[in-house]
């Protein structure tokens, strides 16, 4: 008997990536097509249409169960991406219902970071848990909350936007148009701005000094390592505004783990640590002691698909 397959597509900013995967969370095939470069959002939907269509007509549709989406601002409820702004187009974007017909499968969405949380309970680190938050930290911070053995959606289907909660008061200006959001300083981008600032303030000795202007959170990363001050102090930095923050969510939803995942997240513990010390420090005493900080478990070249790919099961 053939085994049920389940199509994962992720859509980001300049990529996006899809894959055939089973139950057991195995990409059987995968693929890929540039996000940019199409004259408008119709012509994106058809080259994605065809370049889906030889997996599809090779795993044989009857096998494949259904479609899941993850894509910047994607609301599960409606099926639209809705002012995504690292997305080539904008306003409303019905994709959901435009894929459904030109595939002939029944497909859903939701957001990146929620789908990637639904990965991770199905396939990750997170599987068997009821309770979890899981933090996304790349070029922005996303999250997605599971309590009680489901992914919240809230009334409009945009719940859990831990990255645009003010970590700090009137601080420096979000992407989002707001000031001082967590994502401003727990980035990747983030860290950056931070090492920026402070070379511009500050007169420490630091190798990362004669890059300043182009220093990536790579380089900051690399400069820790290296046991470089200006650069651990970047991290405690960072540490501290994300533990302050997540001990503040700890108390709306007490999670059993917070799952980290992203390209911040390989600073290992170089970050959680710090994020650890502070969040501890910050928390309820009747929380103390009781939440795990865990690395994703998910392949993270594959695990936006994997995500993907969950919901359609």
């Amino acid at each position: 008997m053939t085994q049920p397959l389940a199509l994962g597509i992720d859509i980001g900013g300049t990529n996006t990536c899809f894959g055939l995967v089973n139950r057991r969370g195995e990409i059987v095939a995968k693929g890929n097509l540039p996000t940019t470069g199409h004259n408008s959002v119709s012509d994106y939907f058809s080259a994605l249409a065809l370049a889906l269509q030889p997996y599809i007509e090779t795993a044989g549709k009857e096998n494949i169960t259904g479609a899941g989406i993850g894509a910047p601002n994607g609301n599960f409820f409606t099926g639209e991406i809705v002012f995504a702004p690292n997305l080539p187009w904008h306003g409303v974007i019905p994709i959901a219902k435009t894929m459904s017909e030109s595939l002939g499968l029944k497909v859903l969405l939701t957001n990146d970071a929620n789908a990637a949380a639904i990965g991770e309970m199905m396939y990750g680190a997170a599987k068997g848990m009821k309770d979890f938050i899981l933090v996304t930290l790349g070029t922005g911070v996303g999250s997605g909350f599971v309590a009680n053995g489901e992914l919240i959606y809230g009334n409009d289907g945009f719940a859990g936007e831990l990255g645009h909660v003010i970590a700090v008061r009137d601080g420096r200006k979000c992407g989002c148009g707001r000031n001082g959001c967590l994502e401003a300083y727990a980035s990747a981008t983030g860290i950056v701005r931070s090492a920026n600032e402070w070379l511009e303030e500050r007169n420490d000795s630091t190798v990362l000094r004669a890059h300043k202007g182009s220093i990536t959170a790579k380089m900051i990363h690399e400069a820790a390592e290296q046991g470089d001050a200006f650069a651990l102090e970047l991290f405690d930095f960072t540490g501290k505004i994300l533990g302050q923050s997540l001990a503040d969510m700890v108390a709306i939803t007490s999670p059993q783990a917070i799952i980290f995942f992203g390209g911040l997240a390989h600073a290992g513990d170089l970050l959680l640590r710090p994020v650890h010390k502070y969040m501890e420090e910050n928390m309820l005493n009747i929380f103390k002691n009781k939440v795990d900080l865990i690395r994703s478990a998910l392949p993270d070249a594959d695990a936006a698909i994997l995500g993907a790919s969950a919901l359609a099961w």
